[in-house]
């Protein structure tokens, strides 16, 4: 993603009130009049989030793409079958009407019209629907012929919001490429923004499949294999570790070639080939069994992919390469010992 020469052309803002607390739905009569020195500080305030995203989706509908709401609206903005700021209104209404859980808070809505945005190395149009809930506090300084007073405000943080998406104006008929970003990610409310109000399905583009996978292979290493064979928590590292440098050290992926690399025992090939199709069926999943292996989805991954070995309370053992110079023993009084192999002491 590029926007460096991209332009907030059209802006319309609304306040979205929720169902549970009963304050009401107010819509703007027009669009935001904006001069272009605003227009340039709303521009990155908006989408500099969006430059690390990778993760693509696209709307969808259980019957039909033409039962998605916001893809119509979206379909209809791009056309300009329908104005932008009367189109604007149908997605507040609908957002409002989406906003049922009790958790989900009261707030702003944005619904802005960038030109020259680059997505995929082609320039293209995009419309963005953002949310702002959370509020900020800060003192405001005023001098009037020397004499200064102050007063505090709350307003909105000018270096985040808290919900957001990004429609490019391309792949109309797949239910176009749409970023998405929810800064309150955790728990049933937020499913909402996702699935409630934007009805988005995952694209099955590399990131994800990269995605996917990785996820398959940390949900076996950490709840399966224990559970099958004796092994230790450092043998998981391991496994967890090869997995991993696996992914950076080739450009495609290959199921076998994976299994024979970084699993290597029979016994326990099987049992992941098990663990996979079993995952894949109760998470309905698609992930083929070559792809293109996307450096993103790996770097993303590798965070959440521990090396860290707690033994009680009292050590953390980083574990980042040779497993073969770490034992693990038990003393003659019963007590768990790790024995740890090394050259040089930095």
């Amino acid at each position: 993603m590029d926007f460096t020469n991209a332009t907030l052309k059209q802006i319309s803002v609304h306040y979205i009130g929720t169902n549970s607390t009963e304050q009401e739905l107010i819509l703007s009569k027009e669009p935001l009049v904006i001069d272009a020195e605003l227009s340039d500080r709303l521009k990155p305030f908006f989408l500099t989030k969006f430059i690390n995203v990778y993760e693509k989706y696209k709307f969808a509908h259980a019957s039909s793409l033409k039962f998605n709401e916001v893809y119509n609206y979206m379909r209809e903005m791009f056309s300009e079958e329908t104005p932008f700021h009367e189109a604007s209104l149908n997605i507040a209404h609908h957002l409002a009407q989406s906003s049922n859980h009790p958790k989900i808070k009261s707030g702003e809505l944005y619904v802005c019209y960038f030109e020259g945005c680059l997505n995929e190395n082609k320039t293209m149009d995009a419309i963005g629907i953002f949310k702002t809930e959370t509020k900020n506090g800060f003192f405001e300084i005023d001098e009037v012929k020397s004499k200064f007073s102050i007063t505090y405000k709350e307003g909105i943080d000018v270096t985040k919001f808290d919900k957001g998406c990004l429609v490019f104006n391309t792949n109309k008929k797949d239910g176009f490429d749409v970023l998405i970003i929810d800064n309150q990610n955790r728990g049933e409310e937020a499913q909402f923004w996702k699935e409630t109000f934007l009805g988005l399905a995952q694209l099955n583009n590399e990131f994800n499949q990269t995605n996917q996978f990785l996820n398959i292979t940390k949900s076996f290493v950490t709840k399966q294999l224990s559970e099958e064979f004796e092994v230790s928590k450092a043998d998981q590292i391991d496994l967890l570790n090869r997995s991993v440098q696996y992914f950076k050290g080739h450009e495609n992926f290959d199921k076998e070639e994976f299994e024979d690399e970084v699993l290597q025992d029979k016994g326990i090939i099987k049992s992941f080939r098990n663990y996979d199709e079993t995952f894949r069926e109760s998470h309905e999943i698609e992930v083929a069994d070559s792809f293109e292996i996307s450096p993103q989805a790996v770097k993303k991954q590798e965070r959440v992919f521990k090396s860290v070995l707690k033994l009680d309370k009292n050590f953390h053992i980083y574990i980042h390469g040779d497993k073969e110079l770490i034992e693990q023993g038990v003393d003659a009084d019963g007590r768990k010992f790790y024995k740890i192999y090394y050259k040089e002491e930095n």
